[in-house]
């Protein structure tokens, strides 16, 4: 069995070809993320059009958006300005006349990591997808809880502070508090550098601040973090489980185990789960 995974992200899209369970092949291109609804279609099909072949069955398509599942139309998706609604489904199904499914990204990273990661033979968790914003996916014995529009686990939206928690516990905080690339600090972190140090502190306050609404909310043994910003996880784990000291049931927290995924294709193994 063969299939295309597509991972749209705020300023990439990666896409796999998923044979047997086994990432084949593997493209990603820049989108340009202050492009036309169009303009950033046409990469999203390009790269497709790189790992596509007559064995693929159908394509799988995570979308940092709501999502209309029965219609497969994808609603004001973010960081990209120009997609406030797109007919998602329909335009990349007769564009290459096979079956398109679309979800939201945080739950395709879930749900890969449920199916062929860290997760697989754990019954609830909680994934965390750390990249230009942050969302979650919940998966609820065994299987992805979507909510109604595939919005559940957005807890970057939530507000915090003087904005909401995306704002602070993503690649944007980087850029927002300090004007510096999260690669940048990531490199520099590295190296030594003190400050960078410091704001990966910074960091992983805010991140354990969320993190503890969500045991508030959902509970979970388990969190799964991914995403570009996760590689940093040991420059911030401190401070992180700092903050997690004032979480009122101290049972709950000595059970909770945070990991930081292992496999970088897990994102579009999950989009191309949603096939099958």
């Amino acid at each position: 069995m063969t299939y295309i995974g597509v991972d749209l992200g705020g300023t990439k899209v990666s896409v796999a070809k998923i044979k047997n369970h086994n990432c084949e092949k593997y493209k990603r291109l820049l989108i340009p993320i202050n492009g036309t609804e169009k303009e950033v279609l046409d990469v999203i099909k390009e790269a497709i059009s790189v790992l596509i072949d007559k064995d693929v069955l159908a394509i799988g398509i995570g979308v940092p958006s709501v999502v209309d599942q029965k219609n497969g139309i994808v609603y004001d998706v973010q960081n990209i300005p120009s997609w406030k609604k797109v007919n998602l489904r329909d335009i990349i199904q007769s564009h290459f006349n096979i079956p398109v499914v679309i979800n939201n990204d945080a739950n395709c990273f879930a749900l890969g990591e449920a199916r062929y990661g860290i997760g697989k033979k754990k019954k609830n968790f909680i994934g965390l997808s750390i990249g230009t914003g942050i969302a979650g996916g919940v998966i609820i014995n065994n299987s992805l809880y979507n909510g109604s529009n595939s919005g559940a686990g957005e807890f970057g939206m939530l507000p915090y502070l003087d904005k909401n928690f995306e704002q602070y516990c993503s690649g944007q905080f980087f850029q927002n508090e300090f004007q510096k690339l999260g690669e940048e600090v990531y490199s520099d972190a590295k190296s030594g550098d003190k400050d960078s140090l410091e704001i990966y502190n910074k960091f992983g306050f805010h991140l354990g601040n969320m993190i503890i609404h969500i045991l508030y909310t959902y509970d979970p043994k388990l969190i799964i973090l991914g995403g570009s910003v996760s590689k940093g996880f040991s420059f911030f784990k401190t401070s992180l489980n700092s903050t997690l000291e004032s979480f009122v049931y101290k049972s709950s927290l000595d059970k909770l185990k945070i990991k930081v995924s292992v496999d970088p294709n897990i994102a579009v193994k999950g989009a191309a789960a949603l096939c099958y």
